[in-house]
């Protein structure tokens, strides 16, 4: 019978000294220990409701870097300031009033904590009269949502600003001219089909068709916008009206192809949907744009017409900017 031998198993030696070796663990209690430890490690970075907890909350005192610093609300107004007082013409197309609640929305997310209203001319609820008597005791500043000096501008605004004693009021300029609008017709232009490339086209044109007024320095006011917009396309725009002015859309259209200008677009000098751009668009031999509406640069152009009449502070300055605007 063999016996069972009495042989201990064989063990590996220790690395020696500097070697770069892995030290053995002295004992399963200390590999224990270490997995204890780092196990307890991890779990101190996870939440009660499993997610991770960041490695190093910042001291108040340290500086957040440029990628994770909170981005700074657009040029805020403190609460004091004066109201931005929107006033629109009015329209029967319910399209109107809906597109000029959304361009109030842009101006309030450019300018944060500003307080923004709206009044009416005519035709739509709330009415200037009935939103200047909501401010009593405030300032206000009352922006013409319309594109030049006319009838409007120059004696209904006044007139109500008059009217309401109770409210410290500054009239703005109209929008027009000004190069935001030929911003705002140029993208209109080119989302109804415009083609950069036909900029000096001997075959291209634009009509701008506006409303129409019969106070000169309103025509003068189209005409300049015309202009503009003629430096910005390259191509010829014949100024064109709805109504009290001529020509008509239509003979501008006819005028235009008698020059052997055949493709022609109709750009849309209205700040809303309604009956006057809506015959316009009528007349388009293609796609007509649409009005200005909501786009971008119109709610830069009313605030930047809202600050220029905070920096008017005598009346014979305001004078000077209904004048020369």
């Amino acid at each position: 019978m063999t016996e069972p031998s009495t042989q201990q198993p064989r063990q590996s030696p220790p690395p020696p000294a500097g070697s770069g070796g892995t030290v053995p663990l002295d004992s399963t209690a200390q590999l224990l220990t270490r997995i204890t430890a780092q196990l307890g490690t991890q779990l101190s970075l996870v939440s009660r409701n499993g997610t991770r907890r960041p490695m190093h909350r910042p001291r108040p005192s340290e500086a957040l870097r440029p990628s994770a610093a909170p981005r700074p609300p657009a040029a805020p107004r403190s609460p004091d300031a004066p109201t931005l007082l929107v006033v629109a013409h009015g329209s029967r197309d319910p399209q109107a009033l809906r597109t000029v609640l959304a361009l109030l929305d842009r101006v309030r997310d450019l300018r944060p904590g500003l307080d923004v209203r709206l009044g009416h001319i005519e035709l739509n609820r709330p009415l200037l009269p009935d939103t200047l008597d909501g401010l009593r005791g405030a300032d206000a500043v009352l922006v013409p949502l319309l594109l030049g000096r006319g009838h409007h501008v120059k004696h209904d605004l006044p007139a109500a600003a008059t009217a309401a004693p109770a409210v410290r009021t500054r009239v703005a300029a109209p929008l027009g001219p000004h190069p935001l609008l030929v911003e705002a017709l140029y993208g209109r232009l080119v989302e109804a089909g415009w083609d950069p490339a036909d900029q000096g086209s001997r075959s291209a044109a634009v009509v701008l068709a506006a409303a129409g007024s019969r106070d000169p320095d309103s025509a003068q006011d189209t005409r300049r916008t015309a202009r503009m917009l003629a430096e910005r396309l390259g191509v010829p725009v014949v100024p064109a009206y709805a109504s009290a002015a001529t020509p008509a859309v239509p003979a501008a259209l006819r005028a235009l192809a008698a020059r052997g200008r055949h493709r022609t677009f109709v750009a849309s000098y209205f700040t809303a949907p309604g009956r006057f751009a809506s015959a316009a668009a009528g007349a388009a031999p293609r796609t007509a744009a649409l009005p200005l509406g909501a786009h971008p640069a119109m709610a830069r152009l009313l605030l930047h017409r809202y600050d220029q009449a905070l920096s008017a502070t005598a009346p014979s300055e305001m004078v000077s900017l209904l004048a020369s605007a």
